[in-house]
């Protein structure tokens, strides 16, 4: 069995991003004995100004005396920043503290957080940063290497052990031993993306059950338009973004192949049975997955125009003009809402990702955005509060419900279980729609600067979620096995050098010969050619780099 885990830094386009295991700086405030272990560093008296003494799981966090914390801010357009939301509040009534930000635009975000740190003006706290992202930094020394303090972080190594993810957390550690960034933490695999359809066509073709099988799906395809003379395309898909066409499509499909694609590709593939990585895109299994996909094209019930826009496939579904889109669980009530505009009636539902020649599967890590923090920060006066706080606001469960829900009473209800719902004036995605109040627009909550992973527990995220797509989140993950995790390869300053223009025009070459290869612009019984194209490009010389890492450091 193979698994895809190949560290995020590896997918990037530039040699800062890939910029992997430089020795970071060491520590003032404190000391480090453990060679790189992590936990070891001591925090004195100086440094430890508004800090509880007591802080532990459990514990409801509030600083000692009022702590102003820089925080660099991502501004999305959707929730614009707002100084008098309740989330400034209460963190600064309930928790004494406050926040000097720097807000940044989504649309500069990450070239503005890059500038930022590189010209030596990082924030104490950089939160919204995605695994492999802080890697770009390590070399400057203006990342904290966060391992080093995890005696004081209870939640955060609670966490770590009660959802079993050490074995994920090892994997970001750079050459030095140590990980600069705290992830976001998920219990349970994240499941979102899936194929919706259009339930009143599938019914009239007397289909009754979800497919098992991608195959069953494209059989299924044929018998929904045979029975819906109507319909040009049974499937005509969405995210076709350059350079991933069928973006979410190939990526939903790919782990039930025993590959990666779309945009989970990148092109270190590591094989569990082999013990070492391949180049992704010239397997046969990556080959198996795009035959399955032209099959459809070629049979005619899938739309070959996989260059357009999200909009134009949104349309031709919510006019009747094809039965299948991608979609994910977060959009069910605006296609909903779109299909009532158009004055259309039918019915919708997601179905249960189908399974593959490899079984039914899903993506091996449970990672997401997680927070930075600037090596200056061990230098302030209040840095072991800063600590404190950033674990209860990220990883504690009274924070992460604060960070997703808001306060009992003001933005939710207690149930009698214990579970939180919104009230019901108030709304967010899929909960309470036609809600004039939006949790995160008029209130700041349920916000990634504040919130990671979508609320981290299956009972916080369920919470967020209306009984459908409960069932349907229930559903999947029963029926699904995740990967195991591969371990990193961690290269070094050179090793990322020259490997990184070999990743980028690989990458382009691999993405281009998708598209033509699902279209039948070019023939499946051409993929010797592609390959030996491929390896042209420095593909034998990109894995051997990868493998060569792997082995140093498993030896």
């Amino acid at each position: 069995m193979k698994s895809t885990r190949m560290r995020a830094a590896l997918a990037a386009v530039t040699l800062t991003t890939l910029a992997l295991g430089l020795a970071a700086c060491g520590s003032d405030g404190g000391s480090d004995d453990d060679g790189g272990a992590g936990g070891a560093a001591t925090i004195d008296a100086e440094h430890s100004v508004g800090a509880m003494d007591d802080f532990a799981v459990g514990t409801d966090f509030k600083a000692t005396e009022p702590v102003k914390l820089s925080l660099m801010y991502r501004d999305m357009p959707d929730y614009p920043v707002k100084d008098d939301w309740s989330v400034f509040e209460h963190l600064d009534a309930d928790r004494n503290v406050t926040f000097e930000r720097t807000d940044i635009p989504l649309a500069d975000w990450d070239q503005k957080k890059a500038l930022l740190i590189g010209s030596g003006e990082a924030s104490d706290l950089m939160p919204v940063t995605y695994p492999g992202q802080e890697t770009q930094f390590v070399s400057g020394g203006a990342i904290l290497p966060v391992s080093d303090y995890l005696d004081y972080m209870p939640n955060f190594k609670d966490k770590i052990e009660k959802w079993g993810l050490q074995e994920d957390l090892d994997n970001l550690r750079q050459d030095d031993g140590k990980f600069y960034l705290l992830p976001g933490l998920r219990e349970k695999p994240d499941v979102q993306y899936s194929i919706m359809v259009n339930d009143d066509m599938w019914s009239k073709a007397g289909i009754t059950e979800d497919p098992k099988t991608w195959d069953e799906f494209g059989e299924d395809l044929t018998k929904v338009q045979e029975a819906n003379p109507g319909v040009k395309y049974a499937f005509s898909d969405r995210w076709n973004e350059n350079p991933n066409p069928l973006g979410s499509l190939l990526n939903v499909m790919a782990p039930n192949f025993d590959t990666a694609a779309g945009w989970g590709y990148n092109n270190a593939y590591y094989d569990q049975d082999a013990g070492k990585y391949e180049l992704t895109g010239t397997t046969d299994e990556y080959k198996a997955l795009l035959g399955t996909i032209h099959g459809w094209v070629d049979a005619g019930v899938m739309d070959p125009e996989i260059t357009q826009s999200d909009d134009q496939a949104k349309q031709k579904f919510v006019t009747g003009a094809s039965a299948a889109v991608s979609a994910n669980t977060q959009e069910l009530t605006t296609y909903r809402s779109a299909i009532a505009d158009a004055g259309k009636k039918f019915d919708t539902r997601m179905l249960t990702i189908p399974g593959g020649p490899a079984g039914s599967n899903l993506p091996s890590g449970r990672f997401t955005s997680g927070v930075m923090i600037s090596s200056d920060a061990k230098d302030k006066p209040y840095f072991k509060a800063l600590l404190q706080y950033v674990d209860w606001q990220y990883f504690s469960d009274e924070g992460m419900e604060f960070a997703l829900f808001g306060v009992d009473g003001e933005t939710y209800t207690q149930g009698s279980d214990g579970t939180p719902a919104l009230k019901e004036d108030i709304g967010w995605g899929p909960m309470n729609p036609d809600a004039k109040k939006k949790l995160n627009k008029d209130f700041g909550y349920s916000n990634g600067v504040f919130l990671l992973a979508n609320g981290s527990s299956q009972k916080l995220i369920q919470a967020m979620m209306p009984q459908e797509i409960k069932d349907w989140t229930t559903t999947v993950l029963d029926s699904k096995t995740m990967l195991p995790v591969a371990p990193a390869a961690r290269l070094n300053e050179m090793e990322l050098e020259q490997n990184t223009l070999l990743d980028t025009q690989i990458k382009d070459a691999v993405d281009s010969a998708t598209a033509a290869f699902v279209t039948g612009k070019t023939s499946l019984d051409d993929w010797d050619t592609y390959v030996s194209q491929i390896e042209g490009l420095g593909s034998q010389q990109f894995v051997d780099t990868v493998n060569g890492a792997l082995a140093r450091q498993e030896g």
